[in-house]
């Protein structure tokens, strides 16, 4: 059994680093990284994210998230707004410009998320899903997640990535 478990580990370990691949590949076809991909999905999800609360989400330095940032504000992608109540803060914002391309990663997420899945039937997600929630709950309390909530059930099948 403990083989076994090995086991399942390395292959949940090689289907993510695939389907990264696989995000990597398509993000460069539109010019961008996975990374900016995740950060705009983030935006789009919950707008007015500060640089620092988004790298915390994206569990990266928040020097790399304003390099990020700059090269999608320079694409007209992303704006950065005073935050009202603390003027060292910047939050951030789609913009209008952003949305078509925000539709497009969506499809190519959805593209990326039926390739993988191709041939295996609900009830089986259904129970890869709960048993890999359940990993992630219990990792989360032995390194002491201090993350986010879980995405509501609704939203998960659309914004898991890489």
């Amino acid at each position: 059994m403990r083989q076994f478990r090995a086991e399942v580990l390395m292959l949940l370990h090689d289907v993510a680093r695939l389907h990264r691949v696989a995000a990597d590949k398509r993000a460069r076809n539109h010019d961008m990284t996975r990374a900016q991909w995740i950060m705009m999905l983030r935006l789009e999800q919950q707008p007015g994210l500060s640089q620092k609360e988004l790298s915390e989400m994206l569990e990266v330095e928040p020097i790399t998230v304003a390099r990020l940032i700059d090269r999608l504000e320079q694409r007209g992608m992303v704006e950065r707004r005073p935050d009202p109540k603390d003027r060292r803060i910047w939050r951030l914002h789609l913009r209008p410009e952003a949305m078509p391309l925000v539709r497009e990663i969506d499809a190519e997420r959805n593209e990326i998320a039926e390739m993988a899945t191709a041939g295996i039937d609900n009830a089986t997600l259904n129970e890869m899903k709960a048993a890999l929630t359940h990993m992630r709950a219990t990792l989360c309390n032995e390194v002491r997640c201090n993350r986010r909530p879980p995405v509501r059930e609704t939203d998960a099948d659309t914004r898991a990535v890489a």
